[in-house]
């Protein structure tokens, strides 16, 4: 490494030991969630948020009319209610942290008024060596979430990769092409081709997708998210409540409480890691091109894609997903999906579905599989 380039924290064995004595014991003292309640404007914001305008998230005339008789929450809305799973890890202080997946069940819909609480704990660590930094380590996070019935709603995984910042920018070699590329500009004719997604895009609705009219290798209509900008990354933070966006005194408060989250600006003003998703300078210091999309974000649109087609009366029952890259500002997603597998269980129908998401280039960014419960005709 040169010397004249800021020094970030690395991971040590003493660290690493320090943190793998939390393995399996429940985190008490949790960070506070963004929401407690599935109330008409969390679900809202949070359902813009990603980008999806679903009715029966967002109206709550039409959603009266469903057999729910009531607004529902999109599955997604669980990264709201637990920081651990969301990706606030514990642990290596000064590494960087990146949301890299999930791989969650559902067993019952989140309605207009419920109220959770959640269990979660550190599950397992894993070492790995990548192209971006060398040796990163797979944080991963289980996360149980109750509502006030004390039904489980949801539970799963998620989890992180700690990779040191200094080794990925400068020894890293995932986006050493990807830095050498132009900027990306779009032209007239490209953002009119973009933007044909979304006047295309169909939510299915109050039409019922029957399991008898559905067969394997069905193709899912494409979703497009994007051009990316810092603009669409703080919708998605306003609906997600990103635990260190803070103003002012409670900014203050933060620092003096972790005073390791304070990473010197341009400015010289102690600020926040979380701004890699909208500062460059902190971006590319980390070890990637530019200012990126948030993981769970990007998680929400694989489901977004499902819920889309399952229509109302389907219901997403697992979802696991695999980020393979990081979607810097500029980047525009394509996500497709295909039927892989058609099945019963406990007399329910299934049908399992593999997606994947590619940017403008075809580079891969996100590999997910879906399980989707649908209504039968008899």
């Amino acid at each position: 490494m040169s010397e004249d380039v800021q020094r970030f924290s690395v991971i040590t064995e003493k660290s690493l030991a320090e943190l793998r004595k939390l393995i399996n014991v429940p985190i008490e003292d949790s960070l506070e969630p963004w929401c407690y309640e599935a109330t008409r404007d969390n679900i809202r914001h949070w359902a813009h948020g990603i980008g999806d305008d679903n009715p029966l998230w967002c109206d709550p005339d039409y959603a009266a009319r469903t057999p729910y008789g009531r607004l529902l929450a999109p599955p997604s809305f669980i990264f709201t209610l637990n920081r651990p799973f969301s990706g606030y890890v514990g642990g290596l202080a000064g590494v960087h942290a990146m949301f890299a997946g999930i791989d969650v069940t559902w067993h019952r819909p989140i309605m207009l008024g419920d109220q959770f609480t959640t269990r979660a704990w550190l599950k397992d660590l894993v070492e790995h060596h990548t192209r971006f930094a060398g040796r990163s380590i797979q944080q991963i996070y289980r996360c149980e979430f109750y509502n006030q019935r004390n039904e489980l709603v949801a539970e799963g995984d998620s989890w992180c990769f700690r990779t040191e910042r200094d080794t990925a920018r400068e020894r890293g070699t995932k986006y050493e092409e990807v830095k050498k590329k132009p900027k990306v500009h779009y032209t007239r004719e490209q953002l009119a081709r973009i933007f044909s997604f979304y006047e295309r895009e169909e939510i299915r609705g109050a039409l019922p997708r029957y399991i008898e009219d559905v067969k394997v290798g069905d193709k899912l209509q494409t979703m497009v998210k994007g051009p990316m900008t810092v603009t669409g990354f703080i919708a998605f933070a306003q609906g997600w409540g990103g635990l260190y966006i803070r103003a002012n005194k409670l900014a203050w408060k933060q620092l003096q409480k972790h005073p390791g989250l304070g990473i010197p600006n341009k400015f010289g003003i102690p600020d926040v890691p979380e701004r890699v998703h909208w500062e460059d300078d902190l971006a590319t210091l980390v070890g990637t091109p530019a200012a990126y999309d948030y993981g769970p974000e990007r998680c929400s649109w694989m489901s977004h894609q499902l819920t889309n087609w399952m229509g109302d009366q389907g219901f997403l029952r697992r979802l696991e997903v695999k980020i393979r890259r990081h979607n810097p500002v500029g980047d525009t997603l394509y996500i497709d999906g295909e039927v892989t597998r058609i099945f019963e269980e406990d007399g329910a129908h299934y049908v399992e579905i593999a997606q994947r998401a590619t940017n403008q280039d075809g580079e891969l960014s996100v590999v997910a599989n879906g399980i989707v419960r649908l209504p039968s005709r008899g």
